[in-house]
């Protein structure tokens, strides 16, 4: 059982799925932009991914920069500029690089027409290249079609993740997602004739109304569809960030200890169904790939949360993508409109940044491996007075020990990982607004 010490879980962390995280970027030149693309060498092993800013319905609870797809012209323009934005950035790379991944997220991909996205998939696969690249989508099951299921067969997507959130129709209806059981079953099924390998389930905890029995419902009803991955995450109420999320009731959400037991018992439940605990909200049946990667070492984390991907380089294509350099990250302008301005023009849409120093690549090392398996070397330097201090308490209570070449994490201390891991930001400001809790 899990230990629960609130004053360890108070301040709101990064989930550091990059360091610096997204909070430390500032405004960027083109020329920023440029510069790191100009730097991928021949053999450098690249990943693409590509946004889709558009849902056929909005859910409440969504932090994503999505909007509705209703507006079919609107749309069309957006993939136009995307499509663009392929050719340049194809164009100043002059063939150097070897894409290995494409991974396709929103929003919901499936929100484009399926023409329109065979199209951008053409584009793509020639322009880069990425033929044999392992390709990877998210999708809305209340509009999978069986035009979609084509479409899955023929890219071919071989790793699928499907928003599910819970099972619980009250909670749904709490969260404004509502998507019966049986669509989902459907939904997994045509996924499995069209070929799907790892199919994964976004599933959440501490939300409105969520009470422990509607969270095992959920699980109970995920495992016997038996997806490879399961991400169970915590709900993140920002109403003062995330506008749309005013109309969820805040005063029907689970308590801090509530959710930290919401979140010991999925942990509880899944692992005695055979999955393994990838990281900390991460789980993967142990012949799935994400599985094999963390009992080898392999795992890393970047801006898609938990990945076996290795790649030395992943460029973000579409309005608020980030791509990340060795030397620096770069986030393609938020605001649609003036994203497919630049992206029509044939300029590179990069509006944000940040350059990676030396010590912040030794720092985002160390939270890397933290979060990915536990323990962490310190290489070459151990931690400074700070940090040792703010680990003290973590140390205190018998989470983690710390010595001059490493760090490791206890049993038991898997919820306290982000904030463990937080104590190694040297540009750390807690801030209740920006980061969700630690739980």
């Amino acid at each position: 059982m899990w230990r629960y010490y609130p004053e360890l879980l108070s301040s709101a962390v990064p989930r550091y799925t990059s360091y610096p995280t997204a909070a430390e970027f500032r405004p960027v030149e083109a020329a920023f932009h440029a510069q790191g693309l100009a730097a991928v060498e021949a053999e450098t092993s690249l990943s693409l991914y590509l946004h889709i800013p558009y849902c056929d319905a909005i859910c409440w609870y969504c932090g994503c920069n999505t909007g509705a797809a209703g507006h079919r012209r609107r749309l069309g323009a957006y993939m136009q500029a995307l499509d663009r934005e392929v050719a340049t950035v194809a164009r100043m790379l002059q063939g150097r690089g070897r894409v290995r991944r494409v991974a396709f997220g929103g929003g919901s991909p499936n929100a484009v027409p399926p023409i329109a996205f065979v199209r951008l998939l053409e584009r793509l696969t020639l322009a880069f290249r990425a033929l044999d690249a392992e390709m990877a989508i998210e999708l809305d099951p209340r509009s999978y079609t069986p035009e979609w299921e084509r479409i899955v067969a023929m890219a071919p997507l071989r790793r699928v993740s499907l928003g599910v959130q819970t099972f619980a129709p009250h909670v749904q209806a709490a969260i404004g997602r509502v998507q019966p059981l049986d669509d989902i079953r459907r939904t997994v099924e045509s996924l499995r004739r069209a070929g799907v390998r790892s199919l994964n389930f976004d599933l959440m905890y501490g939300l409105p109304g969520q009470t422990d029995a509607d969270l095992a419902g959920t699980l109970e009803e995920a495992m016997r569809l038996r997806p490879e991955r399961i991400a169970l995450f915590g709900y993140a109420h920002l109403p003062s960030r995330i506008p749309r999320q005013r109309r969820i009731d805040g005063t029907h959400l689970p308590g801090a200890e509530a959710r930290f037991r919401m979140a010991e018992r999925g942990h509880e439940m899944l692992v005695a169904a055979g999955y393994e605990a990838i990281g900390f909200d991460h789980f993967a049946l142990p012949e799935d790939s994400i599985a094999r990667a963390a009992a080898n070492g392999r795992l890393r984390r970047n801006f898609q949360g938990f990945t076996d991907d290795d790649s030395a380089v992943l460029i973000g294509l579409g309005a608020t993508a980030i791509s990340s350099f060795p030397d620096r990250f770069v986030q393609n302008e938020k605001n649609v409109g003036r994203y497919r301005g630049l992206a029509g023009d044939g300029k590179l849409t990069g509006a944000l940044g940040v350059c990676r120093t030396a010590d912040d690549r030794r720092r985002g090392a160390v939270i890397e491996a933290i979060l990915c398996g536990g323990w962490a070397p310190f290489e070459g330097e151990p931690p400074d007075a700070d940090t040792r201090q703010r680990l003290q308490p973590f140390v205190e209570r018998g989470l983690c020990t710390v010595g001059d070449r490493a760090i490791s994490l206890a049993e038991g201390a898997l919820p306290y990982a982000r904030a463990i891991a937080a104590c190694f930001d040297a540009h750390r400001h807690p801030d209740a607004q920006r980061f969700s809790s630690a739980i």
